[in-house]
């Protein structure tokens, strides 16, 4: 099939592979512009963009697209079958939701209605769930609203992150990606609507997110920490300086404390959350200073008792 393929992030990167490997003619791959990155604040290719460079396809990027006369032409000059999404960043406009025959086709890493958004992954952790997946859908106007076309699920296991389940997911929806091209390809699939009312979102991530609230559940804090890794991570301030929570669990042994309370026994560090549950910190950052464990922190910072966390 010939096609054009849009997307920016690493997530992106196994499906255009994969369709390439798959013997389509990807004609063009549209991704972000070069951005600075970096202390040095060079400018850094995407990673669809060094992965197109690899491959040897040409290479567009826009920054703006819904205005771009001269992208729009280059777009329906080629007059791809379909155009794939993945990850791209942009809205897309109209114009291009009506060229291709097969439509825009998205790879989006959750089981569509559920975590429509930007950050499906992280939220989909941060949350709670054990299962998640990938669906494909082709794209309407609406934010992940489209007729879905096929989904495969994948279970999140207790110790997973955003970092360790987009990697298995990228792999998947890869895949998944290849099947879907073939099957419309083919003209043996139909696509089905979302039942909206069981929609939920997963909107992009701020530096808020990853604020510690100790009102909430230990598993609760445990799942928003494992979800928001890399960023924002989570944190809160003892002694009104940063503390980053780099590892922690759900304690089953720590005393009664009131949330956000801190005790520490015998090298250990149990903080109080909602219901009545704590936390044990396992690993820990202060504001400028490296990661420790919670011995070190302990030696370091002496926490006396009735000191809290996030005052």
């Amino acid at each position: 099939m010939k096609l054009i393929y849009c997307g920016t992030p690493q997530f992106a990167v196994p499906s255009l592979q994969a369709l390439v490997a798959a013997g389509h003619d990807v004609q063009l791959v549209v991704t972000q512009p070069d951005r600075p990155k970096g202390r040095g604040m060079e400018l850094a290719a995407s990673p669809v963009k060094q992965a197109a460079l690899a491959l040897g396809l040409p290479i567009a990027q826009p920054e703006k697209i819904k205005l771009n006369a001269e992208f729009r032409a280059q777009i329906e000059a080629i007059a791809p079958e379909a155009i794939i999404i993945v990850g791209y960043g942009r809205i897309i406009p109209g114009w291009m939701l009506d060229l291709p025959r097969h439509g825009n086709i998205n790879l989006h890493a959750s089981l569509l209605p559920k975590y429509r958004g930007a950050a499906p992954i992280q939220w989909a952790i941060a949350s709670g769930e054990r299962v998640t997946g990938n669906t494909t859908m082709r794209i309407n106007e609406g934010l992940d609203t489209g007729d879905i076309l096929l989904q495969r699920e994948m279970a999140i296991a207790d110790d997973d992150t955003s970092v360790t389940l987009a990697p298995r997911l990228a792999a998947m929806g890869a895949t998944l990606l290849v099947e879907t091209v073939a099957v419309l390809a083919s003209g043996g699939i139909t696509a089905r609507p979302q039942n909206h009312a069981e929609a939920t979102l997963a909107p992009i991530l701020t530096r808020e997110d990853g604020r510690v609230d100790f009102s909430r559940t230990a598993a609760e804090i445990n799942n928003r920490l494992r979800g928001f890794q890399p960023w924002p991570a989570a944190f809160t301030t003892f002694r009104t300086r940063q503390l980053t929570l780099h590892a922690i669990l759900p304690a089953t042994n720590a005393p009664a404390l009131a949330p956000g309370e801190i005790a520490a026994r015998d090298g250990h560090i149990f903080v109080g959350c909602g219901n009545h549950t704590a936390i044990e910190i396992l690993a820990l950052q202060p504001e400028g200073k490296r990661r420790v464990t919670a011995v070190e922190w302990i030696n370091g910072h002496q926490p006396k008792p009735g000191e809290r966390l996030g005052e």
